[in-house]
């Protein structure tokens, strides 16, 4: 397969992709077994890294076919790649102990040579209460307290003084999070499905990565139009607020490139399944149905068809066009072997007429 899309003049509008990303569920289904499932993530991992991609996401889901525990997975995954980041989009901190995930994220990143990017975020699903225990406020509220003290605990910031002897703990000492990663805070996103999501991360100083459902939008705006204006405002917020530059924005998007009539076929099928079924779409044998889609959320489109009109869709995409950095979502149903073509596809046609180069 060598299809090339026809090499175009990038518009101002456009920022040329600097990053190339993916992001996998790390599904499995009740054939092949979760073991099956997670090592094949390891190898989809390795194959994007010869590719040249910069970055790849697992996405954390609990109690269902999906990856459960993003950490121990890119522990392992580290030991197999060298250069790629491992990144999680996203961690719901409602259901995190705050300093628990400073020390595994710590811990993952110093023994993957710091390559690890942690999008992190404040939605939370009501069901999951009962298991993981009920609070005295909201969930967002309670969210975003936990968020704090994560963010506190892996800046290295003193979570506590003891004021007495303790078990092996002396008097005076200063409690702090080890083994601390210096540098991992930098590497630290928000997952954004609204504006207000991606002011708050500018505000807080991290990093910003737009998902796949979006809240809040005005009547009549398009998801990518809708976008561009949240990551407008989490650069003008960011400028505003610490007097820098922001960091590079990333996207997460549907872009199926069909180089093969068969393809093209398949991911319009896709692209029908997201449009009628919502986040119910393209589940593993045996994954739970989703309920309804939340009132007001929108889901972002599928680009799909030949490298040609893949490449027109994405560039005429306000979305987009404002990203740094795209992340290629991956249909959570599809096997190995499909979402390795995915990748290989991408990079081998669209890719490089975004202004992207593999990395060495």
């Amino acid at each position: 397969m060598n299809v090339i899309a026809p090499a175009r003049t990038l518009s101002t509008s456009f920022r040329p992709k600097t990053r190339l990303g993916f992001n996998t569920r790390v599904s499995f289904n009740d054939d092949a077994g979760p073991a099956q499932g997670l090592r094949d993530g390891i190898e989809l991992f390795k194959a994007a890294e010869r590719l040249g991609y910069q970055s790849g996401w697992a996405y954390q889901r609990h109690f269902d076919h999906y990856l459960s525990s993003p950490l121990p997975f890119f522990a392992a995954a580290g030991q197999h790649t060298k250069h790629i980041t491992l990144g999680s989009a996203v961690i719901p901190m409602r259901y995190q102990d705050p300093i628990l995930l400073a020390e595994a994220a710590g811990t993952t990143d110093l023994l993957i040579g710091g390559r690890l990017e942690l999008a992190i975020s404040t939605g939370a699903n009501a069901a999951f209460d009962a298991v993981f225990g009920t609070v005295d406020t909201d969930a967002r509220t309670e969210a975003k307290r936990r968020q704090s003290r994560f963010l506190a605990a892996i800046t290295g910031e003193v979570l506590h003084t003891v004021a007495g002897a303790g078990q092996d703990v002396p008097e005076g000492a200063e409690l702090r999070v080890t083994p601390h990663s210096p540098t991992l805070r930098s590497r630290i996103r928000q997952g954004s499905a609204s504006l207000g999501s991606a002011v708050q991360a500018a505000e807080l100083g991290i990093g910003l990565i737009s998902g796949t459902v979006q809240h809040d939008h005005a009547e009549g705006e398009t998801f990518g139009e809708y976008q561009a204006r949240s990551i407008e405002a989490f650069r003008s917020t960011w400028r505003e607020t610490w007097g820098t530059e922001p960091p590079s924005v990333a996207v997460a998007a549907s872009i199926l490139v069909g180089t093969t009539a068969e393809l093209r076929e398949k991911y319009a099928a896709y692209d029908l399944e997201r449009r009628t079924q919502g986040i119910a779409a393209s589940r593993p044998k045996g994954a739970l149905a989703p309920a309804n889609q939340p009132p007001g959320a929108q889901i972002s489109p599928v680009f799909h068809g030949s490298p040609d009109e893949v490449l027109e869709a994405v560039l005429n995409d306000p979305g987009l066009a404002a990203a740094d950095e795209i992340v290629l979502f991956l249909p959570p149903a599809f096997g190995l072997a499909e979402n390795v073509r995915l990748l290989t596809d991408l990079v081998k046609t669209v890719a490089p007429s975004l202004g992207w180069t593999p990395a060495a």
